[in-house]
């Protein structure tokens, strides 16, 4: 017994360090304090699989990553989209990398990668939680902002993105439409 409340006890000293990474991964604070007990809750639950003696804050944080992801997918099944918008090409772009070589794919998905991580904040979270499968009223509510603000927000980076990621024009059969 003695063993366990120490644990607890070696569990709530990270509690401030994990609720920010949860703020950065959610960004919302009810979410956020939702996914430190969900961190907590889990690392109780399977409190006899860790090794004393280890990294118990990179366990912990590998914890609330593993819980975000899937929480994200649980999301992203439940909500299916079909957006129809002209720039779908960069959402349903990694379906397009089976007819590339591995290295080809390697550095298509690189670039894009760059160019969503060089966008301005506020549309790379808006985008990325729109390709996550959010609809754009759950981004409203998530991040506080009006629909039509997650609209443009989502407009304007897709075109940020299509203008540098413009040689791959050819790869997405823009010209199709």
């Amino acid at each position: 017994m003695k063993n366990e409340l120490t644990f607890e006890q070696s569990m709530q000293t990270f509690q401030p360090m994990l609720r920010n990474y949860a703020l950065q991964l959610t960004q919302n604070m009810d979410d956020a304090n939702d996914l430190v007990q969900e961190t907590f809750l889990k690392a109780m639950m399977y409190s006899s699989k860790f090794k004393k003696g280890t990294n118990l804050k990179g366990w912990l944080f590998t914890i609330m990553r593993n819980s975000f992801i899937n929480n994200y997918r649980r999301i992203t099944k439940r909500s299916t989209f079909m957006d129809t918008q002209e720039e779908q090409f960069i959402i349903d772009s990694a379906k397009s990398f089976n007819t590339f070589n591995d290295g080809e794919s390697k550095f298509v998905r690189q670039d894009l990668a760059d160019a969503i991580d060089k966008l301005p904040d506020d549309l790379r979270i808006t985008f990325e939680m729109n390709t996550l499968g959010y609809k754009y009223h759950e981004i409203a509510e998530k991040i506080n902002i009006p629909i039509g603000t997650v609209k443009t927000r989502i407009f304007v980076a897709r075109r940020k993105l299509r203008t540098h990621l413009a040689e791959y024009e050819h790869l997405f059969n823009l010209n199709a439409s």
